[in-house]
């Protein structure tokens, strides 16, 4: 007869510990709203979706055939960390075409997502103790990935006045010992505002003067209105300080095939190649050949096309929001958003955006995931939904602020 010796012992006690810098990562409040929508979504709800910064278009046809066609081919291996070599020609390529931008493939490194790429340039740059200061309201990732690193979040607090941006003027203002990195992001999320390229290159001038590094997010470059696409990469005179971090995501359509890029100075590509040979090793081949084929000619005219649906739908809910009655101080420049500020109508726009979901069927993201700085006043919506639902959801919106003052 066996006797297995394990059946006969007590389960050891076990005391769970977390380390204290996981535990202080905040969540994305904005996946509390979707789940309560889709959770609606299942009862038979309808609900208009305005409150996940992703395109509602599908990946062009060209990337699922490129990605399928190389998979067929076997193509299915690692690329070199830095990137498929092909695919950082191209991009050199298309910083020369779209933005006219000199920009060296060498500079070029290609990431699973561009979040991957932030998360390995200030892993690069970052000690315990640095300072990185970025605006407040901002993209929650870039605060959470300082933290992660033991490094020290400042966030200066940004009005409509301002364009919710930094500029030179905000840096000086904000200036202290410690400071090892600026972050902004032109066009912003929540925001949709820009930072103009005379202001970006002083603000990289006066940083390499301070020995600091400048992180520019530009992922939502290509989504602009009224106005060209531009690149703070296209300055001749740009000081070696400049970090451009861009993805697949937005402009190209490609959100869920996880593919981003950063551009760096020479004197950083050998540590971000070690950190990414340790990190991720290499970004997912099929959709870096797909990405060659969004970059071609035919592509980006097919994503011209959806930048101008999306700039008929920022102008058909701009002004839908303010003939209902809504003031919207800032009017967006870029990407797919629009900030409204609520503190007319509540003093918790978290608990507004709850009510709204409940009683109208219209998701929208509360302030609090974008910083500290009325964050209880703000919510963001995302005009990534068809122009027939926006001006439904603006009618909804009206009805239900119309019910809560009346209550």
């Amino acid at each position: 007869m066996l006797i297995h010796v394990t059946d006969t012992l007590p389960k050891p006690e076990f005391s769970p510990q977390i380390a204290h810098i996981a535990q202080a990562v905040q969540p994305f409040h904005v996946m509390k709203i979707l789940a309560q929508a889709k959770a609606l979504e299942a009862q038979g709800r309808s609900i208009i979706h305005m409150e996940i910064g992703e395109p509602d278009f599908a990946s062009l046809p060209c990337v699922h055939q490129a990605a399928s066609q190389a998979a067929a081919q076997g193509l299915t291996h690692y690329t070199p960390t830095m990137g498929l070599p092909a695919l950082r020609e191209k991009l050199a390529e298309f910083y020369g075409t779209f933005y006219h931008a000199t920009v060296s493939a060498n500079n070029i490194m290609i990431t699973p997502g561009s979040s991957t790429a932030l998360q390995i340039v200030l892993t690069a740059l970052i000690n315990p103790g640095d300072k990185v200061l970025l605006a407040d309201p901002a993209y929650p990732c870039n605060r959470q990935f300082v933290r992660l690193l033991q490094g020290k979040v400042l966030a200066v607090p940004v009005t409509d006045e301002q364009g919710y941006q930094l500029s030179l003027q905000s840096l000086k203002a904000h200036w202290q010992a410690g400071i090892k990195a600026v972050m902004v992001a032109s066009p912003a999320n929540p925001t949709g505002t820009v930072i103009e390229q005379a202001e970006l290159l002083a603000m990289a001038q006066f940083l390499a003067e301070k020995d600091a590094y400048f992180i520019v997010d530009e992922i939502y470059q290509g989504l602009v209105y009224g106005r060209p696409a531009e690149s703070i990469l296209a300055h001749d005179n740009l000081p070696d300080n400049v970090i451009v971090i861009n993805s697949f995501s937005k402009f190209f359509g490609m959100t869920g095939w996880r593919l981003g890029w950063c551009v760096a100075p020479d004197h950083l590509i050998p540590v971000l190649d070690r950190l990414g040979q340790n990190i991720f090793l290499a970004a997912p081949t099929p959709s870096q050949y797909g990405a060659l084929a969004v970059l071609e000619d035919e592509a980006l005219a097919e994503l011209e096309q959806r930048r101008q649906t999306f700039e008929t739908r920022r102008n058909t809910l701009f002004n839908a929001m303010q003939q209902a009655g809504f003031s919207l101080k800032v009017r967006p420049q870029g990407a797919f958003y629009l900030y409204w500020d609520v503190s007319e109508l509540t003093e918790d726009a978290e608990q507004f955006c709850a009510d709204l979901l409940q009683a109208k069927g219209v998701a929208l993201t509360p302030g609090r995931d974008f910083g500290d700085y009325q964050a209880k006043q703000h919510v963001r919506l995302a005009y990534t939904t068809e122009v027939d639902k926006l001006v439904l959801a603006v009618q909804y919106i009206r009805e239900f602020v119309k019910a809560f003052k009346g209550s």
